[in-house]
């Protein structure tokens, strides 16, 4: 699904220019990706919560919930208003559940239906996208009810982490959140440098 993933990463992140060589994108992408999770999350820590951008929010932070048998789960206060009254939770990559606003959706949706639909690997990855996707609301907790199909992609049990990444709010295992950070922080500095492709600097 290489193809199909570097045209999806590459309409998310918007401003990053692919190189000629698949392989090296991909990685390259894959970094950028991580290096924007530890980041926002270290922003949260220094005590910056979230931010207004014009007329859109910015999630970024790392919160920690658990989640009960029935898939319902603290949606973080700092992330509701921004969310609204619905949106968007549909399987994520890295085995996480991506969460997008519905005016973040729509433009995403957009983006997904501009995808050639001969080539085979764009109606895997959109069917994989939408096939999953459900629209849901929080209740007077402010909790969201995951769809066990969700809770089973993601392996959500009773820990687990809720984390801002600009324009959506992912949903992590602990466990696996916590072996993928570990893992990739381990090689940080790598990552930052390979970076200076993309024009990106801390």
């Amino acid at each position: 699904m290489r193809p199909i993933m570097e045209s999806f990463m590459h309409n998310l992140v918007g401003k990053i220019s692919l190189r000629k060589n698949p392989a090296e994108d991909e990685a390259l992408q894959q970094d950028f990706s991580f290096v924007r999770r530890i980041f926002t999350v270290q922003v949260e820590e220094s005590g910056v919560k979230w931010w207004e951008r014009g007329d859109q929010w910015m999630f970024m932070g790392e919160y920690q919930h658990t989640i009960d048998e029935k898939g319902r789960m603290i949606i973080p206060a700092k992330f509701r208003d921004a969310l609204g009254t619905s949106f968007v939770v549909t399987r994520g990559l890295d085995q996480c559940l991506f969460v997008y606003p519905m005016d973040e959706w729509a433009v995403l949706e957009k983006k997904l239906k501009s995808l050639p639909l001969m080539k085979s690997d764009a109606r895997a990855f959109t069917r994989f996208f939408f096939s999953g996707a459900t629209e849901c609301e929080l209740d007077k907790q402010g909790r969201v009810n995951i769809p066990k199909n969700l809770v089973e992609h993601a392996k959500l049990e009773k820990d687990c982490v809720v984390i801002g990444v600009s324009n959506r709010v992912e949903i992590w295992s602990k466990a696996i959140w916590e072996s993928y950070s570990q893992q990739s922080e381990e090689s940080f500095s790598e990552i930052a440098e390979k970076l200076v492709d993309f024009d990106f600097d801390l």
